[in-house]
C-alpha cells in the first residue's frame, strides 16, 4: 500500500486531513516546526493517535512519519 493510500485510509477512517493531524500534534506539543518535538518519542504519538482515532499501528506510523517530515502527502 502506498503512503497515499495509508493518508485516505486514515482520512475516510477519522475524518481527519493530514494537515488536521500536523495541527492536532502541534496543539498538543507532540510536533515543533515540523520535527517530533525534543524528547517525543514516536510510541507516544502512536499511542495518542490508537487511543484517541483507534488507528492501528501501521495507520499510526504513517502519521508519525508524517509529522516527522520523512514523508509527504504525495510520496509513495
Amino acid at each position: 500500500m502506498s503512503f497515499n493510500a495509508y493518508l485516505k485510509n486514515i482520512e475516510a477512517k477519522t475524518g481527519k486531513s493530514p494537515a488536521d493531524f500536523r495541527r492536532l500534534a502541534e496543539e498538543k506539543r507532540l510536533t515543533e516546526n515540523g520535527q517530533l518535538a525534543e524528547g517525543v518519542k514516536a510510541s507516544a504519538i502512536v499511542e495518542w493517535l490508537k487511543t484517541d482515532f483507534q488507528l492501528g499501528h501501521g495507520h499510526a506510523m504513517a502519521i508519525v512519519a508524517l509529522l516527522n517530515d520523512s514523508k509527504r502527502e504525495h510520496d509513495d
